[in-house]
């Protein structure tokens, strides 16, 4: 954070009042849908970067429905009445769906990303929200429908060999995630069998890209190579379809303690690895890092999630991602409930407080995307790791209701963009440990219920 320089009393007080002469001099405004700063600006005869500055707002971009904003006229009295959006004449408006882009709608009307922008007071092309009403200039043609909301949401699941194509497909997936522990040096190409092995059983590629050492030591992350190595992800001839940037960025376990900062992960790892994905291929879809969810905090060891995510957004993290990575593994209620869970009250035991507050955090201008989204059960081994007893009573039944629950919750949201569930096929149980075989669908017997629930919401 940025540290006030101290100034003479006398000055503070002078400024003081002179804040206060102008805002009773200023006025109101609540942000409706389709609002923009830019259109508000033109409306009060202002500038956007007046009403940011009056309202300390970090990215002009994000405002949303129900905001009231201080309007820095200087003139006060009642605004204008909100004036009608100008007449499409030879083009049309459309309303944005869960999932659209920009880019996608252009492709749609058979205009430009820069003539809509232009068209609708867009200063950044990577930001529009569900609900927006676009002006598209020229053409005319009416869009089609919005697909039902289960198909605009990908499903689908985390492997370490995809070995089990035929039982992703009885559940419905329709995507499979890996995860590359990367290192200085590394060839991308390396990358390439596993995005084949994907595409060749018909599936949509995710590949989690972090560090490969655990409890990095401090400045140990070369920054620059890392970039490198994702743009040569996004080169490959068959890239990925997605890139998540890191993982779990906000404990020392995947970055350097004392280092953690959400600031300092925007602008050294997520912008430049993003802008260096789209300028070789626009079509990768790039999600941040998923925060390890948790409440912890000491500001040298860990972030809880709900502090380090307001802090990418306070960076401007929204202009440099596609959909914002989110966990969600500790659950052992429905994912309905918004109590019940034997570790209490805290958001992230509930899959729907998680989702919203990281939904909410960015003002709904992105999506979130599940990374990590599973129910743990020992039943079929021989106990559970002492700090995993929370979910000592969940059966493998309640475990394959509830990844059916999730699913059909996240797709009938519009909050969630792609739910990948971890895992599928999962065979390490350490019981002193890491149990995540005790997450895997497939289970130790050869069956796999959560496959058949899943089966029966998914389109």
């Amino acid at each position: 954070m940025k540290k006030w320089r101290f100034v003479s009393v006398l000055f503070s007080v002078m400024f003081l009042f002179a804040m206060a002469a102008t805002a009773a001099a200023d006025t109101t405004y609540v942000v409706q849908w389709g609002d923009t700063l830019a259109a508000i600006a033109r409306r009060f005869n202002t500038t956007y970067t007046a009403i940011a500055q009056a309202n300390n707002i970090l990215n002009p971009n994000l405002i949303y429905a129900g905001q009231t904003l201080i309007i820095p006229t200087g003139g006060g009295g009642t605004p204008p009445p909100p004036t009608p959006p100008p007449a499409p004449g030879p083009g049309t408006t459309y309303t944005v769906q869960p999932g659209d882009t920009l880019y996608r709608i252009s492709l749609r009307f058979g205009v430009t990303v820069q003539a809509i922008a232009q068209a609708n007071g867009i200063a950044n092309v990577n930001i529009i929200y569900v609900g927006q009403v676009l002006q598209i200039p020229g053409g005319g043609t009416t869009p089609p429908p919005p697909a039902p909301g289960p198909t605009t949401m990908g499903l689908g699941g985390q492997t370490q060999s995809l070995g089990h194509p035929d039982l992703m497909n009885h559940a419905g997936m329709t995507w499979v995630k890996f995860q590359h522990k990367w290192a200085p040096g590394d060839d991308p190409g390396a990358l390439a069998g596993a995005i084949q092995q994907g595409r060749s059983n018909g599936f949509k590629v995710l590949y989690s890209i972090t560090g490969a050492n655990v409890y990095p030591q401090p400045n140990s992350i070369d920054f620059n190579a890392f970039v490198n190595f994702v743009r040569g992800v996004a080169s490959l001839a068959a890239p990925p379809d997605a890139i998540e940037i890191w993982n779990e960025m906000n404990i020392d376990f995947e970055w350097p303690a004392g280092q953690i900062d959400p600031a300092s992960y925007v602008n050294n790892m997520l912008k430049p690895a993003y802008t260096a994905i789209k300028g070789v291929n626009s079509n990768v879809l790039v999600i941040s890092g998923a925060p390890a969810p948790t409440g912890f905090d000491n500001g040298t060891n860990a972030w809880a999630d709900n502090r380090y995510i307001a802090g990418m957004a306070a960076a401007g993290a929204a202009s440099y991602m596609d959909c914002i990575g989110v966990h969600h593994n500790a659950g052992a209620t429905a994912p309905g409930a918004t109590s019940g869970h034997p570790g209490g009250s805290h958001y992230s035991w509930y899959y729907q407080a998680t989702r919203d507050l990281y939904y909410n955090a960015f003002g709904g201008a992105r999506q979130v995307c599940f990374t990590e989204l599973g129910y743990l059960s020992g039943e079929g081994f021989g106990g559970l790791p002492a700090n995993f007893s929370w979910a000592a009573g969940t059966s493998v039944a309640e475990q394959a209701q509830w990844l059916a629950e999730a699913y059909t919750l996240s797709a009938n949201s519009g909050r969630v963009r792609l739910l990948i569930i971890y895992n599928v096929d999962f065979t390490l149980y350490d019981p002193n440990g890491d149990p995540q075989a005790g997450y895997a669908m497939l289970r130790p017997n050869g069956t796999c219920p959560a496959c058949d629930s899943l089966s029966n919401v998914t389109p």
